[in-house]
């Protein structure tokens, strides 16, 4: 891990250093040893990813819990859903607290609670164990997300959208990596409910002194505990782009999160497949995809990506209902992975709109607007379906599901057609030319340090 020797320095004036973006704000600790930009910034990435990792790897469990506690199906729904509701509550309180006390102590915070709660889930001996591992699961993952988000940012070169990049291929990778390395340890390794967060505890141990050594970004104003209340806003040159792409955001997170929850149940009820990996593999198959797609197409504008991506989601959610009709689980996997492929540019093009228009002093603050709508989308549509599953059965759950998602990212995708001009003559006003993320090729990270 690389680190460089740097002496206290004051704020760093805009645009007074090379290879840094004009917006970041760099201020230096008087700690004597700091990471350089690009080593914070890889530290970040996985330790996002992680995070997901870890929100995910509970997934194909469940089965087995539920044989171990004898609770039904919809106790693992509220346990999805105390995870999701700790998550939101967090970000609602302290989503933008990072814009105020700094990055790195909300981030020590967040991955030392994350600790806590790994440990939890890896000495659970109940169904109440697994309720308080998922909030306090939830609680990291909320103060985390736009903290690391908007570090991601801050971190990146100028003129770059790697950051809103990585912040996608991250979340995406930790979710499928998870998913199936927890299906695999399920299925074949000793102590299947234990040694996956025992795994985890270590990792985060590493990360958490990891974020030690990260510089900071943001010098704090003494605004730490006004922020502390209960608010989701958008500054205004941000909101109309914000409204337009609502629906997108909601569309796939909503897909991914049907996946997380009932995904194992289907590929049980419609497929007949019952192994604890199928769970684990029909998450790979949607997130996996994304994570990969969101790098092989870095190169997209954002116009490209606000079109192509709700396109092919839209033609792989269509494919997977019709697999699920016809019972045929290689065509649902297939659908899956098709659906990956546009999941990963509607939402990787969408943040780097939002984040490409947003000054750094409010970055946290549309971050953290973004993934209370995002984390909204991932947990209440799957818990009214597991609901749903009780009343109307699997099959009818899935297909309104699907067809709501369909109805959604078309929705968003006629929107972002009718305000293209409007948001890429906002982008040229408030973004220097080119805007972050929205058409110059990906650079190579460079440190800014010598």
């Amino acid at each position: 891990m690389g680190h460089t020797r740097c002496a206290h320095i004051p704020r760093i004036a805009r645009g007074t250093m090379p290879n840094l973006p004009d917006d970041a704000l760099r201020v230096e600790s008087p700690a004597r040893y700091r990471m350089s930009n690009t080593s914070a910034f890889w530290l970040l990435a996985v330790a996002l990813a992680l995070l997901l990792f870890a929100s995910s790897a509970p997934s194909p469990m469940y089965p087995v819990y539920q044989r171990m506690w004898h609770y039904s199906s919809l106790v693992s729904t509220g346990v999805y859903a105390a995870n999701a509701i700790a998550l939101l509550i967090t970000l609602l309180f302290a989503g933008s607290l990072s814009d105020h006390i700094g990055r790195r102590p909300v981030l020590v915070a967040a991955v030392l609670v994350e600790l806590a709660g790994t440990l939890a889930f890896a000495e659970a001996r109940s169904v109440a164990w697994l309720f308080a591992a998922r909030i306090v699961q939830g609680i990291a993952t909320g103060l985390a997300t736009g903290a690391i988000t908007a570090t991601l940012i801050d971190l990146q070169p100028a003129e770059s959208r790697i950051g809103a990049l990585m912040t996608n291929v991250a979340a995406a990778g930790g979710l499928a990596v998870g998913a199936i390395s927890s299906g695999l340890l399920v299925a074949y390794a000793p102590a299947p409910t234990r040694l996956v967060y025992w795994l985890l505890a270590a990792a985060f141990t590493v990360i958490v002194i990891g974020v030690l050594l990260i510089p900071e970004t943001v010098r704090p104003d003494g605004r730490g505990l006004a922020s502390l209340k209960p608010k989701v806003s958008v500054p205004q040159p941000v909101r109309a782009a914000f409204l337009t792409l609502v629906p997108s955001i909601s569309a796939t997170w909503a897909l991914g999160g049907l996946y997380l929850a009932l995904g194992g149940a289907l590929m049980k009820a419609q497929f007949h497949v019952a192994t604890p990996l199928a769970g684990g593999l029909v998450v790979v198959a949607l997130q996996g995809t994304s994570a990969v797609t969101a790098l092989l197409a870095r190169d997209w504008t954002i116009d490209q990506a606000l079109l192509r991506g709700p396109i092919l989601l839209m033609g792989g959610v269509s494919a997977a209902l019709l697999a699920a009709a016809t019972h045929s689980v290689w065509l649902f996997f297939a659908a899956s992975v098709v659906a990956g492929i546009g999941f990963g540019p509607s939402f990787s093009g969408a943040l780097r709109m939002l984040t490409g228009l947003s000054p750094a002093e409010s970055r946290a603050e549309v971050v953290t607007a973004i993934y209370v709508v995002s984390y909204l989308s991932l947990s209440v549509p799957a818990v009214i379906a597991g609901l749903s599953v009780q009343r109307f059965g699997l099959a009818a759950t899935t297909y309104g599901y699907g067809l709501i998602v369909i109805v959604l990212e078309a929705v968003a995708m006629l929107g972002s057609l009718r305000h293209r001009s409007a948001h890429t003559a906002l982008a040229g006003h408030l973004c220097p030319a080119p805007c972050p993320g929205s058409v110059a090729p990906m650079p190579r990270i460079v440190s800014a340090h010598p």
